[in-house]
């Protein structure tokens, strides 16, 4: 009998050996689909355009350049430029995203709050329905003079209904007790939402900044709205222009058979968007245990 229970503990280790082994070998997988083709991005900036014409992209680099870096960062100031253009819109746009996104969670989750499913309810019908990019483009250019204003930039990623759900179901998870405890003591709401609610919340500030970090980074058509400034286009807009104007001379060199210096429109592509998500890259590493930590005690909280 005994060694019959021994045999079968053996063998449910051997399947649960096995489910791990799958299971790696799957994440594994599923981890260089991901990293793979960011890695052919890489290899291809680096490749002659000749190269990528004649043979695809390539695991290895079969006829290294840097032609397409160097037409890129031709004009490094406005290059630099646009680089702090977005890093301050990003960091200012976020700080105060996360900062609403919280507290309007907060407000939600509190279950003496007498009108937090109609409220909620009001926010989840925003994503549903919106009143259109001419309203939008009028009241923002006409009325709220935002044409050459970074807050045409920063209002209207300022809030997110999705970044607000997160918060509002990672909130309601923070026992009341320590809200009622504070309040027994003299601590007002401000109070208790930056000096305890805030430091307990750790895990989902680092995910709501990343949410948004990469919202307002990668942002570029608010930019091309309401921005006609050129010191003041974001980084993504600004590779953009740069792609449409070489993109624009390959077309009229085709149509009018003039002779023009060759531009190298596809390792350009793949040069740019190195330069525009590499600090993403960077910066991910740092956040990603609060990032995972966050999305998963949101999802089992809601």
């Amino acid at each position: 009998m005994a060694n019959k229970k021994i045999h079968h503990g053996r063998t449910m280790s051997r399947d649960a050996l096995a489910i791990n082994i799958v299971g790696y070998v799957l994440i594994g997988i599923f981890g260089l689909l991901c990293v793979i083709p960011f890695y052919l991005i890489i290899v291809a900036s680096f490749t002659s355009e000749a190269s990528l014409i004649r043979n695809g992209y390539p695991l290895i680099p079969s006829d290294f350049s840097v032609q397409s870096y160097l037409l890129c960062l031709k004009n490094p100031l406005s290059i630099l430029k646009a680089y702090g253009t977005t890093i301050g819109v990003t960091m200012a746009g976020t700080l105060i995203s996360v900062f609403i996104a919280t507290m309007t969670g907060y407000v939600l989750s509190r279950k003496d709050f007498p009108w937090r499913n109609q409220l909620s309810f009001f926010f989840f019908f925003t994503t549903l329905f919106s009143g259109g990019l001419v309203p939008w483009y009028m009241l923002c250019v006409r009325y709220l003079n935002f044409k050459n204003s970074y807050l045409g930039v920063l209002l209207p990623l300022m809030f997110s209904v999705w970044n607000m759900i997160i918060a509002k179901s990672f909130m309601a998870g923070i026992p009341s007790a320590i809200s009622e405890s504070a309040k027994m003591d003299g601590a007002n709401d401000l109070v208790i939402f930056i000096r305890l609610i805030l430091p307990l919340s750790k895990p989902l500030l680092a995910t709501l900044s990343l949410f948004s970090a990469l919202a307002y980074w990668n942002d570029w058509y608010n930019c091309m709205l309401y921005i006609t400034n050129e010191n003041m286009f974001t980084l993504q807009y600004y590779l953009q222009r740069m792609l449409g104007s070489a993109e624009a001379m390959r077309i009229v060199a085709e149509k009018s058979g003039m002779a023009l210096p060759s531009v190298p429109l596809e390792s350009m592509k793949m040069a740019m968007t190195v330069i525009a998500t590499g600090p993403i890259v960077l910066l991910y590493p740092f956040v990603q245990r609060y990032f995972v930590k966050g999305l998963t005690i949101g999802a089992v909280k809601g």
